[in-house]
Formats: C-alpha cells, structure tokens, sequence
C-alpha cells in the first residue's frame, strides 16, 4: 500500500478550481487499490471538518486560506505536516515550492510538483509576485524527483529553460457529463431564455489573460446570442465589462453557477463554445467543452492547439472572432473523439499512480 500526501489545494469535496477537481477524481472510485491518499485541507475554507471522503484520509491545517496571499504559508505548513508518514507527497502548484531546499533536507522519500501553466507569466501579478513565482518555479523543478506539466508547450517550456524531463498528464474533463431528463434541460433553458443551438456559450475566470472583452466586443457587434459565466464582480476588469456589456439584450451574463445540472444543460444545447483563455497549459474548462461534440472557437496559443489537436477555430482579435461567429459550421466530434481518448479520469489517475513507484 503506498501512503500518498497530497498538497497544495484548497481541499476535497471539491468547490473552487482545476487542482481541486482533479484532486476530486483521482480519489475514490478511480484510485487503484494500492494507493491510500491523503489530502491536506484548509481549515479556514471548510466550515466542516470531515475525516474521511471517498476513501481519502482528510486532514485541515490551520490559520490559513489556500489562496490568494496565503496561499504561500499554507502550502508550507502543509509540508510540515507530512514529513512522516508518506511514500510520496504531490504538491499541487508552485506556491509554497520556494520552501524546497529545507524541505527536501528533512523528507527524503518520492516528492513530485505538478508546476500548473506558468503562473508568473499571467498579467494580473506586480512585478515582485511574479519574481516570487518564478523562483518558486524554479525551486520546484530543482528539487522535484518527478516534475508534471499539463500540456506540450509547458513541457516544451521546461524543457528549454530547465533542461529537465517532465512528464505530461492532462487534465481529466468527463466528469461533467451528467443524465438530465430533456424535460429538465428544457425547463432551465426556459427560465434564461434560450433556444437549443442559438447560443454561444463561455465560462471563465474573468481576467486579461481570458480575453473576455474581445469575446463581448465581438458578440456586441455581431448581434448573436451568448451566455458568458463568470466572476464579474471580483475584479475592476470585470466589473467594468459588466457595466458596458449588461445592457446588450443578446448578452447574458451571469455569476458563477454551481449548479451541475444547469451546467450541463448550458453546455449541451449551446451551438458553439467560445474558450479565451491565452496563458497557462491544459485548461480544464476546455477540456469539459471538448466532452459535448460542439465546436469550439479558442484564443490562438500554443496551450489551446496542444489540447484540442488543431481540431478547433482558433482567433487572436476581435475581428478574427467576428469572422469565425458568421461562418462556423464545423461539427465538434473530432474534439469528443480527442476527449475521450487523452481526457478520462480513470486514464489521468492511472498517469499519477504510476509515478509513485
């Protein structure tokens, strides 16, 4: 039985991003028999304290929440505490990796660091933030026996700035498919006034780097319907998108949804997918688009082409989008068929299992 410390996430059940997910659905039903995880949890971020969740052993670490400016002391308290104990510990993100050096004199077993896409390079970081993850990242790469990228540009990237190997494990996406009766789906599609495939459809964090005003920009002029689900109200940029954007009756904006059959349904009736996102590497919300055999219209870098096998449409400016609006007919089975062979779950735990030989 390997004993497997995982850290670095706000925790399990999973309610905030791409590493708690994946944390998610690598436990439980898809663990092999031969792994016992345990997963490090913010004690801050939960208000209950469970022992146990899908077979995983759960354990909180106090005083601090796992993201934003504590997400640094959280990560390395989270070390700490699993210096006995564990034939392996993931560390999940760069965060806390500038701890490295006096972690790696005191736990001396397996430790590998999925680096995520390259945080220091996303715009909303000052210049000391992105110094600081820069360092982290490297540290992280130094000192990993095991260093995971997610797409074949990161790959590529770690290959020519660190001459190290990486190995490349995605992201897993088909957990969002769900059975919801028509009736269901047609009752939500109803309720925000839409029609099946008169829609276009975008889910993101909405910062810079998502381009989420050349999305707006491009729909305003166009005059076709979208659906774009966000956190509007967290950032200066995103409330000033709302403020200009709100007032455009095919533009329906909405806060972060939850609910899973909701998701489902926007997802599954909407005509075309629209994925902005310009940094980072494996995003997981394309890779849950990919699942639904829709086209997909995505920000022109070489993270985005590496996911999708050059299957999708792929824009750089507002009126590079108008253009694909007007004239996409290309059907999104091609990118199902891309999903279901690189981005199962019980493919992508196998992948992790096997590195903690």
């Amino acid at each position: 039985m390997k004993q497997v410390a995982i850290v670095g996430i706000q925790g399990v059940p999973a309610r905030y991003g791409g590493f708690e997910t994946l944390v998610e659905n690598i436990i439980g039903d898809n663990c092999c028999s031969e792994v016992r995880y345990t997963v490090f949890c913010s004690g801050k971020d939960y208000a209950t304290h469970m022992k146990t969740y899908k077979e995983a052993q759960l354990k909180y670490v106090p005083l601090f929440h796992a993201n934003g400016a504590q997400s640094t002391p959280y990560d390395i308290l989270s070390m700490l505490k699993c210096l006995r104990g564990y034939d392996a510990v993931v560390i999940l993100g760069v965060s806390g990796c500038i701890f490295l050096p006096i972690f790696r004199l005191l736990y001396r077993k397996r430790l590998i660091v999925n680096i995520d896409g390259l945080e220091h390079r996303r715009a909303k970081w000052g210049r000391f933030a992105k110094w600081f993850l820069r360092t982290s990242e490297a540290m992280a790469v130094r000192y990993a026996d095991v260093v995971i990228t997610d797409n074949k540009g990161i790959q590529d990237y770690v290959t020519s700035t660190y001459h190290k190997h990486s190995e490349l494990i995605a992201y897993g996406g088909n957990h969002v498919l769900r059975d919801v009766p028509m009736m269901r789906q047609n009752e939500i599609l109803e309720k925000y006034g839409l029609i099946k495939k008169e829609y276009a459809v975008s889910i993101c964090r909405i910062e810079p780097e998502n381009n989420c005003h050349i999305t707006l920009e491009a729909f305003a002029e166009v005059g076709q319907k979208l659906v774009f689900i966000g956190n509007w109200k967290y950032s200066t940029y995103g409330k000033e998108l709302q403020r200009k954007y709100s007032n455009y009756p095919n533009i329906c904006m909405l806060s972060a949804v939850y609910a899973l059959d909701v998701l489902y349904t926007l997802r599954n009736n909407a005509r075309v997918y629209i994925h902005g996102h310009s940094a980072g590497g494996t995003n997981p919300s394309l890779v849950e688009a990919m699942f639904f055999g829709k086209p997909i219209l995505a920000y022109d870098v070489v993270y985005n082409r590496e996911t999708t096998e050059n299957e999708a449409c792929y824009f750089q400016n507002c009126e590079q989008l108008v253009k694909l609006l007007h004239g996409t007919e290309e059907s999104g089975e091609l990118l199902k068929e891309i999903a279901e062979r690189r981005y199962t779950w019980k493919y992508i735990a196998k992948q992790y299992e096997a590195l903690y030989e």
